[in-house]
């Protein structure tokens, strides 16, 4: 049976992605066979009407904080990090192009002769003509993640949930590389986060989605069609959410 529109749990996204999803095994680059992946996987997602914005970092290419920690001013080392977004993010588009997905890349810093300039009612006007748009170079601003950037464009665009795709099957009590025991939570408040660090975000972007309560899903990416089967509502990832509706 073939999924509609009516069946998806979800019908407006912010989907977030690590720089380092977009490296695969190598851990630094853009692995081609990796994009590709991730581009056939939204378009799936994309085929069901859902509208898909996409934030993708650039931890494959530069980070800020690894900068910063080195010597480097602050500053000046997340605004090279914000530029490396734009590289994952045109490469984002050139491989759902191939699928024959439309595609918008909006930049926070202005370069036109790449991508259009953040506007949000534009975005919203190419979402609802069913095309994805892929939110690049941070907010314009340093010291903020690409988490809390996609926390702002969720609360934007009046999302109806924030994907964050991880290496992890979800939300873990423990760190599960260290600890054994660790145990993966199906459900949690915002709150909760907060106070037991738990790391699915920084505290801004988990600030930011519980101010405008915008549902959280954590889950893991690596394994194809797991989009898709969040979209749909399936149990998979941990569900983070306002402490009002547990």
């Amino acid at each position: 049976m073939t999924e509609t529109h009516d069946q998806a749990k979800y019908h407006r996204i912010v989907l977030k992605l690590s720089g380092e999803a977009l490296a695969g095994t190598a851990g630094y680059g853009i692995d081609p066979i990796v994009v590709d992946s991730i581009a056939r996987q939204i378009k799936d997602v994309s085929s069901l009407g859902v509208q898909v914005g996409l934030v993708v970092g650039g931890g494959n290419i530069w980070r800020g904080l690894s900068g910063s920690s080195k010597g480097m001013d602050r500053a000046t080392a997340d605004y090279m990090g914000m530029l490396a977004t734009v590289i994952n993010a045109l490469a984002l588009m050139d491989a759902l192009e191939k699928h024959g997905v439309e595609v918008r890349v909006q930049t926070a810093i202005e370069m036109k002769e790449v991508a259009e300039p953040y506007i949000r009612r534009r975005a919203i006007t190419h979402l609802e003509k069913g095309r994805v748009v892929i939110f690049a170079a941070g907010n314009g601003t340093p010291y903020f993640s690409t988490d809390t950037t996609a926390a702002l464009r969720a609360a934007e665009i009046e999302a109806d949930v924030m994907l964050k795709a991880t290496k992890e099957s979800g939300v873990y009590d423990a760190d599960p590389r260290t600890n054994p025991d660790a145990r993966k939570l199906d459900q949690i408040g915002y709150l909760d986060v907060l106070k037991e660090n738990l790391k699915v975000m920084d505290a801004t972007a988990t600030s930011l989605c519980m101010d405008n309560d915008i549902p959280i899903v954590v889950f893991n990416m690596n394994i194809y069609g797991n989009i898709r089967k969040v979209i749909l509502g399936e149990p998979i990832g941990t569900f983070v959410r306002s402490e009002n509706h547990a």
